[in-house]
């Protein structure tokens, strides 16, 4: 059976979730990836509320296996400044104090789980932030125990959330991200350790925020197996030759002609999607694959539909038996 291509609603907030709906379907998806808030308000407590949202899923031929809260997770961890109150809820942001808004934000995520449960969806997708990504060049020098600091922050905080997600049956899935406790592999590998393996920490991989780091994004596939919980198809596009702008990004918004590296429509960048579908078919993963559509020079529309259709066209299984197996004769 094809895995289920799904739609990320967060980069639709400006619409309805009926309108949504109706749109991921004329696409051709098989269902959503639900971002919070915009579509998905989890301080609801009324089981009616989430039938609700099943009901109007059901009634598009939709499909749910994800719900993601990657604006307020980004809060659990971060040192808050005033780029987070344009994000955050506003009964989040409070007065802004920033040891309240973390705490708040953990709460939320709290719920989101509960919510999760309440639509009997297993996964949610997140962020995480990180009070150590400020470092990222280390200069002025730090010190490996700033950076272990950073992780033993992320374990306090994190730990009771993936406890309360392991009751609830549910499952956490960081996006491996620059601002992240985890952006590469080395860097996963460390949050991991950080809260223990713990069997509700795995993690959504997007290829995109790793190829144009530098990073063997079809590895982290292989380095993973078991830690694999959701998958982002998105693509990006790097130079060959030098650009103004480095792979930093020079303080200049995502589209602009003149960086090093942009999000792009899937199968217009450098992402190798036939290697990514074969390690995900190695490592037996079947969930779904969510188009995270992000192209600041294509209308989105048009991209969200060729991308639906190009991920279906490389969505092939695995074989059952190898290709010569049909040689031997009795």
């Amino acid at each position: 059976m094809a895995r289920p291509v799904t739609l990320y609603s967060l980069q639709w907030g400006d619409l309805s979730l009926e309108n949504v709906c109706a749109k991921a379907k004329a696409f051709g998806y098989d269902g959503l990836e639900l971002g919070l808030p915009d579509h998905l308000d989890v301080q609801q407590t009324d089981a009616g509320y989430y039938k609700g949202i099943r009901e109007l899923l059901e009634k598009n031929g939709l499909q749910l296996h994800a719900i993601s809260t990657h604006l307020v997770g980004q809060a659990v961890c971060d040192r808050i400044d005033e780029r987070h109150k344009a994000i955050l809820p506003a009964y989040i942001w409070g007065d802004g104090e920033p040891e309240g808004v973390r705490q708040r934000a953990a709460e939320e995520l709290i719920r989101t789980g509960k919510a999760a449960k309440a639509l009997g969806v297993k996964t949610v997708v997140g962020f995480t932030g990180s009070s150590i990504w400020h470092y990222l060049y280390a200069f002025p020098p730090v010190t490996e125990a700033m950076i272990e600091e950073g992780y033993k922050d992320f374990a306090r905080r994190f730990i009771p959330i993936l406890d309360e997600y392991q009751k609830l049956g549910v499952r956490f899935a960081l996006e491996v991200h620059p601002t992240e406790i985890a952006f590469d592999t080395f860097s996963a590998c460390r949050a991991l350790e950080a809260v223990g393996n713990h069997p509700a920490f795995g993690f959504n991989y997007d290829p995109s925020h790793l190829g144009y780091q530098g990073v063997d994004y079809v590895d982290f596939i292989y380095q993973f197996p078991d830690r694999i919980f959701h998958v982002h198809m998105k693509d990006a596009y790097w130079s060959d030759t030098p650009k103004q702008v480095g792979v930093f990004g020079g303080h200049v918004s995502f589209g602009d002609p003149r960086r090093y590296w942009n999000f792009r429509s899937v199968g217009r960048g450098k992402i190798n999607f036939e290697e990514i579908i074969r390690a995900l078919n190695a490592i037996g993963y079947q969930g779904p694959l969510s188009v995270e559509w992000e192209d600041s020079a294509m209308d989105r529309e048009h991209g969200a539909r060729e991308s639906c259709g190009f991920t279906k066209r490389i969505n092939f299984q695995t074989s059952k038996h190898a290709f010569d197996a049909f040689f031997a004769k009795e």
